[in-house]
């Protein structure tokens, strides 16, 4: 099993950037896709960017195209995602998911979950 812990969020004026980390516990983490939410007030929880267990592979939602970027260390059993240009509808709680060997934008595909990290842009 894996545990997940995510952090490094805050608040941050328009424009500007923050780098959220998921932090896993357990030693099979490199076995893991992960995958990046984000869920606003009274929306549905939404998909913001994956990756495969290896890194090699990335998915991105259209919304964050081009100014988000997913990495991962597995030798620090994290992962991170790198979000510049930010804007006001970015505003959400951010939470990081895996499961083994698959990775997809799709909620119901993930089986572990973190308890989220909040990211708050300023117009």
């Amino acid at each position: 099993q894996v545990q997940l812990v995510e952090s490094g969020g805050g608040l941050v004026q328009a424009g500007g950037s923050l780098t959220l980390s998921c932090a896993a516990s357990g030693r099979t983490f490199s076995s893991y896709g992960v995958g990046w939410f984000r869920q606003a007030p009274g929306k549905e929880r939404e998909f913001v960017a994956a990756i495969t267990w290896s890194g090699g592979t990335t998915l991105y939602a259209d919304a964050v195209k081009g100014r988000f970027t997913i990495s991962r260390d597995n030798a620090k059993n994290t992962v991170y995602l790198r979000m510049n240009s930010l804007k006001y509808e970015d505003t959400a709680l951010y939470y990081c998911a895996a499961q083994i060997y698959h990775y997809s934008a799709y909620v119901r595909d993930y089986g572990h979950w973190g308890q989220g990290t909040q990211v708050t842009v300023s117009s």
